[in-house]
Parts: C-alpha cells; structure tokens; sequence
C-alpha cells in the first residue's frame, strides 16, 4: 500500500495529517509513505524529523499512491491539480 500525507492550504490550519510517530508505525506495516515536504511546518515538525522516521519526500507525493491522507478535506482546487507540480 502506498499512502500520501498532503500539506494543508488552508493558513488557519497548523495540523498535519500524520506525525513522524504516525510514518514509523506505517514503515513497520509495510506501507510506503510519503510526506508532501512542509507538510508539517506549521505544527513544528520539520521536514527532517519526517525523513528520519521513514517517509518519502517527493514533491509529487500523491502520485500514484493508494490513498492521500489530510485533516481538511480537499478544496476544488486541490482535487483539479492532483497531476500537477504540488502533487
């Protein structure tokens, strides 16, 4: 299984969908993961603290995983742009 953690766009929310915790727990049941990088910059979980716990980091997360997890669902222009460069 292939799993994307996306960054939220929307600037009053500083969650992330997964925490690095969250990647090594995924890693250990075999799932590929992805973090989308500065998915979590806005809850003070640096782009390292992803990368040591496991994940991918790629710019085009999304592509060609399973399942794109986030805390708010996607906006029209996040579901109009999933093959483009933030994907």
């Amino acid at each position: 299984m292939k799993i994307a953690v996306a960054k939220e766009i929307d600037p009053s929310e500083p969650r992330v969908a997964a925490s690095p915790d969250t990647v090594k727990k995924f890693k250990a049941l075999g799932v590929d993961i992805a973090v989308e990088p500065g998915a979590g910059l806005k809850s003070g979980l640096p782009d390292s603290e992803f990368t040591a716990a496991g994940r991918h980091r790629q710019c085009r997360c999304a592509q060609g995983r399973d399942i794109i997890i986030k805390v708010k669902r996607p906006e029209a222009s996040e579901l109009a742009s999933t093959s483009e460069a933030r994907w």
